[in-house]
């Protein structure tokens, strides 16, 4: 429910006839009219999808069939994605193919959100499950296999994908690139997974650099380099001595300066601060027993921090959580079983939120709406 004040400032809006307009301006700026929290839900629309008031969806492909006004037939079990600014003012959405096999493609958008494009940007590699965008532009494209690898991808494949081995060879989930600090961390989807990161030899190169892992001894936390990143013969996540398990690493980003990730196998949300070099658990099932938020997966995080988490199966939803652990669903896909949530991401204006159904079948979405009015807590 929107705050008093915040009701109060649109009705003074509505009344001196410019609520529309200084309301589309606050929600693609991303400024919080009162930082209310999610509402109830709509009844499914068109789409299937139960949304917040005063947001609207499309579906924007499917798998196995042409993208609308394109060529290009939307590759099977869309995943991981993330949204990418253009030169002439529009974006693209990139997303994986979590197949045999794999690859990853991207719908073009025009500044006016029409779709003028589509296409390959990776091809010829294995079950690319998550990833992340890095701050000069291009799409990390994680391979989830036990000699998995990390793909530089460019968002609407003008130029070749670039593997980029000494990220490790593992089991890649997702990857969330750390401008602050420098380097890419990287979550690994096994029961024992380990957390990485990778430190770039100069940033914005990711030829050359070391790849570290997460280790706590004592309850002292550190970053240890891995010898081997190829992971041959000994895996990477066995390496170094008191390496930090993870139960089945999942999706990351960053929000206002900290990694933020999902581990499945206890349905838990982190938070890892890497000035205080601390790490909390933000969002606990076993804690925060409401029942709103299973199957943890992919991360999606808005221009203001606020953490949106997919889900793999469970209500089918895509859930804000707060720094207190409180969940609220913002998005639901109805009548789909067999399947999970993935790829949630912003456009560059903050203001249209897309992801995929998995399977059952493979769809892509686009939710548009004032998605500003959700801020993260002071």
């Amino acid at each position: 429910m929107a705050h008093t004040d915040d009701l109060t400032r649109r009705r003074f809006l509505d009344l001196t006839g410019r609520g529309a307009l200084v309301l589309a301006a606050l929600g693609g700026t991303g400024l919080a009219l009162g930082g209310c929290d999610p509402g109830e839900m709509t009844d499914p629309d068109a789409n299937g999808l139960r949304l917040q008031p005063d947001f609207t969806s499309r579906r924007i492909a499917t798998a196995g069939a042409i993208v609308a006004g394109t060529d290009y037939v939307w590759h099977p079990f869309p995943d991981g994605g993330d949204c990418f600014r253009l030169p002439d003012g529009g974006w693209s959405y990139v997303s994986n193919s979590e197949a045999i096999p794999g690859g990853a493609g991207y719908v073009r958008f025009a500044a006016d959100g029409t779709i003028v494009g589509a296409g390959r940007c990776l091809s010829d590699t294995l079950i690319n499950c998550a990833g992340g965008a890095t701050p000069w532009g291009t799409w990390l494209s994680c391979e989830e296999y036990a000699s998995g690898r990390v793909w530089e991808c460019d968002p609407i494949g003008a130029v070749p994908a670039q593997v980029r081995p000494l990220m490790g060879s593992f089991s890649h989930e997702a990857a969330a690139a750390d401008p602050v600090q420098r380097c890419v961390y990287l979550t690994e989807d096994r029961t024992d997974g380990a957390l990485y990161r990778f430190v770039p030899t100069s940033w914005g190169d990711l030829s050359a650099g070391t790849l570290e892992v997460l280790t706590e001894v004592l309850g002292a936390l550190a970053w240890a380099p891995v010898s081997d990143p190829i992971g041959n013969p000994i895996a990477t996540r066995n390496q170094v001595v008191g390496t930090k398990r993870f139960n089945g690493g999942e999706g990351a980003a960053m929000s206002n300066g900290r990694l933020v990730f999902t581990t499945k196998g206890d349905n838990r949300v982190w938070s890892y601060d890497p000035v205080a070099n601390a790490l909390t658990v933000l969002y606990d099932d076993d804690v925060q027993v409401n029942g709103l938020l299973n199957g943890v997966d992919n991360v999606g995080v808005s221009k203001r921090g606020v953490i949106y988490v997919a889900e793999d199966g469970g209500n089918m939803q895509i859930v804000l959580v707060r720094d207190s652990g409180k969940a609220i669903p913002v998005v639901e896909l109805t009548g789909v079983t067999g399947s999970e949530i993935t790829g949630p991401a912003f456009d560059p204006s903050g203001t249209r939120l897309y992801f995929s159904s998995q399977r059952n079948p493979g769809a892509t979405y686009e939710v548009a709406g004032p998605w500003g009015r959700f801020t993260t807590p002071g």
